[in-house]
């Protein structure tokens, strides 16, 4: 019987020894079993797009890049450059959020001792969900996290 929440690491720990695919098939696991809690958050506006935090309890987990223009999010690693607005953005990847589905595979990042699941939406990836090496934790994005709190998003 798992936990009512998957929980989430509170800090950094290094982690020894290899890498196994039993620990990134956790990973992903988690990242299933955690996927229907997210939320959006208050969308962030930049000054040619808009981000939305994606929320798992009081974490920023990752961000959406919203495409005002279409409804839809961008992918990964490119945020639409466009007139930014916020109308909608937040209900609009609510609704994302409950279409997405998670990548069965993982990659590792050695800086951060841990695995990033991705999540995509229709063919597009659309957040990297980090989690600790031994695929039992979800990392939020603390300065996503330390934005979202700062301004009251």
């Amino acid at each position: 019987m798992s936990a009512p929440f998957p929980p989430i690491r509170r800090v950094p720990a290094r982690e020894s020894g290899p890498l196994k695919p039993e620990d990134a098939g956790r990973a992903i696991a988690l990242v299933r079993e955690a996927l229907p809690l997210f939320r959006a958050g208050e969308p962030i506006l930049h000054p040619d797009h808009v981000d939305v935090p994606v929320m798992y309890l009081d974490f920023a987990i990752d961000r959406v890049h919203y495409d005002p223009r279409t409804g839809t999010p961008a992918p990964k690693g490119a945020p639409p450059h466009c007139r930014p607005s916020l109308e909608g953005a937040k209900e609009r990847v609510e609704a994302i959020l409950k279409e997405a589905r998670v990548v069965d595979a993982a990659e590792f990042r050695e800086p951060e001792d841990c695995w990033v699941v991705p999540v995509a939406w229709e063919t597009f990836i659309i957040l990297h969900v980090r989690v600790s090496a031994d695929g039992k934790e979800l990392v939020p994005d603390y300065p996503l996290t330390e934005e979202v709190r700062r301004y009251g998003r």
